[in-house]
């Protein structure tokens, strides 16, 4: 059986995380650009 490779929530979050997101302009637009279109921005 085939088992999917586990990624650590820790590398998880620090890569793409709402802290990281928060720390690049783009990442800003990003989570702005959901928010103004109505969704609850959960982001890791």
């Amino acid at each position: 059986m085939h088992y999917p490779h586990k990624i650590s929530k820790v590398k998880r979050a620090r890569k793409l995380g709402f802290r990281k997101r928060m720390s690049t302009k783009l990442g800003r637009k990003m989570i702005n650009r959901k928010r103004r279109a109505g969704r609850r921005v959960q982001v890791v």
